[in-house]
């Protein structure tokens, strides 16, 4: 018989959101919780992740609440020098086991089972199964289960080339071109996001020219400037950079016009000047980075592959010769996914989801928080409505107008708006610290002035293109 054991919350995924949630619960209520994974110890895609992925954010924003990631430190040298520093996956892997085994597990409130498979739920019983030997448990869940995998991703790491590759083309993802056994004598890059931004980076600052490096974009995407997403000395910009939004929605015409005037203040960044974007996954990218990518003149845009041969690509809008001997570097995983929203409250179940546009740790955390700190799930999900990850230059739109409504709602709730004010997720948490700083002294003045006519004019925007995915 299957062994059987029972826990307030049962937290399927050791990832980032998991991690986070299960921090919150641990933090404000008195709960058990067990943690099921199929890898081998937490971190989700960080144990995955290319050897020369980096947060593109500052690791100050980034975690578990009640642990902090880094040292604070400004780099002093490189792409990033002058801005918060950003960890590596070895330090993000280091971290959440840390997280797990040194904050967690001491608690006597938390069990961890990795290497394993959830099952599923069977007349209130849920079952997962361990990956080494086979043996099933069962477990009785008092409260809830959270799920965390309803919006998983997929990465090139772990998934398949979406895309036909013929015998004796050379296509490895990510991570395997650091580890090539020899030297090539071309790289191709297929993918338009971050992923393929890393390794275009990556391949130039090792050394490789930019003329060995065919970059194959099915869209071009913006990008948010570091500049304006930093912490502590460097919050008055981060805020300075909300400003700047907010006069842009206010004078825009058009979602086009909305995104050229952040462009024109420095907010967002494109590599191809000479091509609108289309693509907007909230990635975060230095200016020296996006020079840097500049250099890159082979560029193929005739949307995406579909076949690798020996000697051509097959693509949505026409064949292109295949350079000899190159190395095909897969960056086209689906990435983010945009399943139907669901109520992120429900009896028994907790559905991780976005509620707005913005850092994911505080938004993780904050659905803990409020699991925690509100009785009913009705006003939980007043206070966190769902909304689907941003893809197209639109969504940036709706994805804001949804993080200014839920931050009025929630700073009406005396426990939520004491946790966000304290939170180290919270971007703005600190901006007291600075409230006589010039530059923090004059956007105040400025969203005072154009807050209502930004947010009245980003709507009607919105409405003019197809409007976002609701929650029934």
């Amino acid at each position: 018989m299957p062994d059987q054991m029972e826990t307030d919350y049962l937290v399927v995924g050791t990832g980032a959101a998991g991690m986070a949630v299960a921090d919150a619960l641990l933090s404000h209520s008195d709960a058990r919780i067990t943690l099921v994974d199929r890898r081998h110890a937490p971190g989700g895609h960080w144990l995955d992740a290319y050897p020369f992925v980096r947060l593109h954010q500052p690791s100050a924003f980034y975690g578990v609440d009640s642990v902090p990631l880094g040292a604070d430190a400004l780099d002093q040298a490189g792409l990033h020098a002058g801005f918060y520093e950003m960890a590596g996956a070895d330090e993000l892997r280091h971290y959440f086991a840390n997280v797990m085994q040194e904050h967690f597990l001491p608690t006597g409130r938390v069990h961890h089972f990795p290497c394993s498979d959830y099952l599923g739920n069977e007349g209130g019983i849920h079952r997962f199964a361990c990956r080494l030997t086979g043996a099933t448990r069962e477990i009785r869940v008092r409260r809830k289960l959270v799920d965390t995998a309803y919006l998983e991703g997929r990465v090139p790491a772990v998934s398949a080339p979406p895309f036909e590759v013929d015998e004796g083309v050379r296509c490895i993802p990510a991570g395997e071109v650091a580890r090539q056994p020899e030297p090539a004598g071309r790289f191709v890059v297929i993918g338009g996001g971050k992923t393929a931004m890393d390794t275009c980076v990556w391949l130039l600052t090792g050394g490789v020219p930019a003329a060995s490096i065919r970059w194959v974009k099915p869209r071009e995407g913006w990008w948010l400037n570091r500049r304006f997403h930093q912490p502590h000395t460097l919050l008055p910009e981060f805020y300075a950079g909300i400003g700047l939004q907010f006069q842009a929605m206010a004078q825009a015409t058009t979602v086009d016009d909305l995104f050229l005037r952040l462009e024109a203040d420095g907010f967002f960044l494109r590599v191809d000047t000479g091509v609108i974007p289309t693509m907007l996954h909230g990635a975060i990218a230095s200016e020296q980075e996006i020079a840097l990518l500049r250099q890159i003149k082979d560029v193929v845009r005739l949307g995406r592959v579909r076949r690798i041969g020996r000697g051509a690509m097959v693509l949505d809008g026409g064949e292109i010769a295949t350079p000899e001997g190159a190395v095909h570097v897969h960056c086209a995983a689906a990435g983010l996914v945009r399943p139907p929203l669901r109520p992120i409250f429900e009896a028994g179940r907790l559905t991780v989801q976005p509620t707005m546009w913005g850092f994911a740790s505080h938004q993780f955390a904050l659905l803990g928080v409020a699991e925690a700190m509100i009785g009913s799930d009705e006003e939980k999900n007043r206070l966190c409505r769902p909304i689907s990850y941003w893809d197209e230059s639109a969504d940036y739109l709706s994805a804001y107008l949804a993080l200014l409504s839920a931050e009025r709602a929630r700073a009406a709730h005396p426990a939520l708006a004491a946790w966000a004010r304290a939170s180290r997720l919270n971007p703005l948490a600190r901006l007291g610290e600075h409230a006589d700083h010039p530059t923090v002294v004059r956007t105040r003045a400025l969203l005072k002035e154009l807050g209502p006519a930004a947010v009245e004019n980003a709507a009607r925007l919105l409405a003019a293109r197809e409007p976002p995915a609701a929650c029934a």
